[in-house]
């Protein structure tokens, strides 16, 4: 028996699919496909809370820079060149410093996107009957479930 996937809800074998309470036998299995789903209250938060992300992200960082160019602006036209150049390296130093801070919320970010805004359907052919296996809004997992029983199911025909 080779094991193609599994965790702690779906598990993809040589020989069947455990998944959604189903046990289904790959000989039994006509035809595999995958749909999109409805939209959950789940999905629709990650999606806003994305861009309510990108707004925090980018939102202060804009006005900063306004801030700081519209100073040395100023500075440089009254002649105080001194001032200018020092405002723009404080600017680019604060930077420098803060960059590092921005990896956990750019990881946030990359983690949302590795999940999807849709709901994805992993439906399967079983004995005439159309029945669907796993519904799920992690498109990353999803995709490792679909290509495990894509693998599983081209392994099955070729023995036959």
């Amino acid at each position: 028996m080779i094991l193609y996937y599994r965790d702690d809800a779906v598990q993809v074998t040589s020989e069947a699919i455990h998944a959604g309470g189903h046990v289904v036998r790959l000989a039994d299995i006509t035809y595999a496909w995958h749909a999109r789903g409805a939209t959950t209250l789940a999905v629709r938060g990650r999606v806003l809370g994305r861009g309510v992300l990108v707004l925090l992200l980018s939102l202060p960082p804009l006005v900063a820079l306004v801030c700081v160019l519209s100073l040395a602006w100023a500075a440089q036209d009254r002649g105080n060149w001194k001032l200018a150049l020092i405002i723009l390296a404080a600017f680019v130093v604060g930077g420098l410093v803060l960059h590092p801070f921005l990896e956990v919320p750019l990881g946030w970010l990359d983690r949302s996107y590795e999940r999807g805004s849709q709901v994805h359907e992993l439906w399967v052919q079983h004995h005439g009957k159309e029945v669907m296996l796993l519904r799920t809004p992690n498109a990353l997992r999803f995709g490792q479930i679909y290509r495990a029983v894509q693998r599983a199911i081209e392994q099955q025909s070729e023995r036959r």
